[in-house]
């Protein structure tokens, strides 16, 4: 029933105008309200809700506006959270709609349980069981890690992580074997596991800006001497893994060269095929030789 009503676009109107928030309905045009697909939203809660979701132009721009209706008889505990899902939801779909900007998206739950009044809080940080911290991360900028602006002196004071953060910083902009002499001395401060410097190496040397991968490796194999054995390993396989490209490359251009190959040789004897069932039907020589390409040597043999 509930669908039912307000999928008449008259009715959501005068809905939303009366339970919308004062400060957010002074912002609608509620003479553009429209009613959108909510089909974005995941199988295991659309059987949940009404699947009712409207846009609206505001002052600001499109906003969506989605509702939704609780079918159980008793409230949820965390239904908060649920709305935020389908709010993030609708985001997401009007950002595949080629949108580089959120909407601001205002979820509406309408409650008709047997409990009564609702007993839950509609505030999604309320769902969390330290809602003070939750509301310090959620209302805030994201941490961010830019690596790319921190000095390198204060890498080298990052203890265990150092080496990851300076290799990342310059794996783009600076050549590795500029890098190999404090690379090598934070190996020395700071011992790795022998899969994690497996994977440092291969990724300096794969993805990085190395002019000289071999000199970069000895370097290492030199100057933090724990590691050399290991670096040896990888220098021989990194070389054995070199060889096995190129004897894939050389056999993929030799496949390549005895097709061509074979291609011209059978349309060569297709040629002297031709040239013969001329001849034997009494073409003149100089247009068998003209129509196939033969050589003179090639015609007399096939007279012969």
């Amino acid at each position: 029933m509930f669908k039912i009503f307000l999928g008449d676009i008259k009715i959501a109107q005068d809905f939303l105008q009366i339970h919308l928030p004062e400060k957010i309905r002074q912002l609608c045009d509620f003479s553009t309200l429209a009613m959108k697909s909510g089909s974005f939203i995941e199988p295991d809660l659309r059987s949940q809700c009404s699947d009712m979701l409207y846009s609206v132009q505001t002052t600001t721009g499109v906003g969506y506006i989605y509702t939704l209706i609780e079918h159980q008889s008793r409230p949820e505990k965390l239904m908060a959270f649920r709305l935020l899902r389908y709010a993030v939801a609708a985001m997401q779909r009007h950002l595949e709609q080629s949108n580089d900007t959120l909407p601001v998206v205002i979820p509406l739950l309408f409650y008709q349980g047997k409990i009564s009044p609702y007993p839950y809080s509609t505030h999604w940080l309320d769902c969390f069981a330290d809602p003070e911290l939750a509301t310090s991360v959620y209302t805030q900028a994201f941490p961010l890690v830019d690596v790319t602006t921190i000095p390198d002196e204060e890498i080298f004071t990052h203890r265990h992580v150092a080496l990851m953060e300076l290799v990342m910083k310059h794996i783009r902009t600076r050549d590795m074997l500029e890098l190999s002499h404090e690379i090598a001395s934070l190996l020395n401060q700071w011992v790795l596991q022998p899969e994690l410097f497996r994977g440092l190496i291969c990724y300096i040397v794969e993805r990085g800006n190395t002019s000289d991968a071999k000199q970069f490796l000895h370097q290492i194999a030199e100057k933090a001497t724990d590691y050399r054995e290991v670096v040896m390993t990888i220098a021989e396989q990194l070389r054995q893994e070199g060889e096995k490209q190129g004897i894939e490359k050389g056999i993929h251009l030799g496949e390549q060269r005895g097709i061509e190959k074979g291609i011209e040789k059978g349309r060569h004897e297709a040629k002297i095929d031709m040239a013969r069932q001329f001849l034997a039907n009494g073409v003149d020589r100089a247009i068998v030789k003209m129509s196939t390409g033969l050589s003179d040597a090639e015609i007399n043999a096939l007279m012969d």
